[in-house]
């Protein structure tokens, strides 16, 4: 038995330790915001909050979550700097198909709580491994940049 705190709620599941995050997230909690890309760390898709630090819940498993606050899509916009990056990539109209937006939209939070105001190579570095087959890179440069801008507002 595996206990989770899940976007502020604890989620007792039984699953495998070895099991990835993912799958607890998507299979048995059914939060299905969080997807598949790739299985292997590469694509970013699945990115994911642990304890406020993005990482790749393809490849996490259960077991390292525990006793750690995880942060799916689905609990983002409950956070004040999530929340703005979400309005952001809205107002921008940052997504095309739209798969890979929760992973860079994780992404991109967890890079403003880092560094509040990111110069244009921090976003590269910080969103590298975050793929868009759509290639919205410049929107989601620019929604980046204007989420940061709306936290200076507020500071």
């Amino acid at each position: 038995m595996v206990t989770l705190t899940i976007n502020g709620q604890q989620h007792e599941l039984d699953v495998p330790d070895q099991m990835p995050l993912l799958w607890a997230l998507r299979d048995v909690v059914r939060l299905t915001g969080t997807k598949f890309g790739c299985g292997i760390a590469q694509c970013g898709a699945c990115t994911v909050h642990l304890d406020g630090e993005a990482v790749r819940s393809c490849v996490t498993p259960v077991s390292q979550a525990q006793n750690r606050e995880i942060t799916t899509i689905e609990g983002i916009a409950d956070d004040a700097v999530g929340s703005r990056v979400q309005r952001a990539w809205l107002e921008l109209g940052v997504a095309q198909c739209g798969y890979c937006q929760s992973g860079q939209i994780m992404g991109a939070s967890a890079l403003l709580k880092q560094t509040a105001t990111p110069s244009d190579e921090q976003i590269v570095e910080a969103m590298d491994g975050n793929l868009c087959r759509c290639g919205t890179y410049s929107r989601i440069r620019q929604a980046i940049h204007r989420a940061a801008e709306r936290g200076e507002e507020q500071a």
